[in-house]
């Protein structure tokens, strides 16, 4: 029998595992960067506040061009590969040979949606255990960057489905080693305070 082009070579718990180690990766770089540092990046001591900024595109305003692209582009690609991680993770929990015409744009709508629902959470969580700043921008463009990588990996279609998956595990690697670096990647020395 043959799949035509409906690959579920992946394995489920490997997508889990893939998808559960991107999202961790999300969470410290969101939520707990008061409890570690990678070189001299941030400074854990300012990352203990709580704030709140409801209106939406704030930062164009604000007189520079590089901190609302850095900031609304980092967001977005920020959710890119946690929207290609579901999108692969929906598509290979379909039943096996289901073909439903208008499939991609349905497991593009609901990936948004599981986007938009993880940004909210985080979000939330910032504002309760006062992690960070909760901004509606983030929510907007966390969700876009969802809604941009489930329409990637739909365009690239199931034969590179293990590709992201081990670049997510690979992702986490990394990660995990700049944690474990610390304060060994920068020179306190030139820090400068912006």
């Amino acid at each position: 029998m043959t799949n035509h082009g409906t690959s579920r070579d992946n394995s489920p718990p490997l997508i889990w595992l893939a998808l559960a180690v991107y999202t961790a990766v999300m969470v410290s770089l969101v939520m707990l960067k008061s409890f570690y540092r990678i070189g001299y990046l941030w400074d854990p001591a300012n990352q203990r506040r709580r704030g709140v900024s409801l209106q939406p595109l704030a930062e164009l305003g604000g007189g520079t061009w590089f901190g609302p692209l850095f900031s609304y582009g980092g967001n977005v690609a920020f959710f890119v590969p946690f929207g290609v991680l579901v999108y692969v993770l929906l598509w290979n929990q379909r039943r096996w040979g289901e073909r439903v015409r208008g499939e991609r744009s349905r497991l593009i709508v609901v990936n948004t949606l599981i986007g938009m629902a993880t940004s909210v959470a985080m979000e939330a969580a910032q504002y309760v255990f006062a992690l960070g700043h909760t901004d509606i921008d983030d929510l907007l463009f966390n969700t876009l960057g969802a809604a941009v990588g489930a329409g990637f990996a739909a365009l690239c279609g199931p034969r590179w489905h293990k590709v992201w998956v081990w670049l997510a595990l690979a992702v986490g690697v990394v990660f995990a080693v700049l944690v474990g670096l610390g304060e060994r990647l920068g020179d306190p020395d030139k820090v400068v305070d912006v």
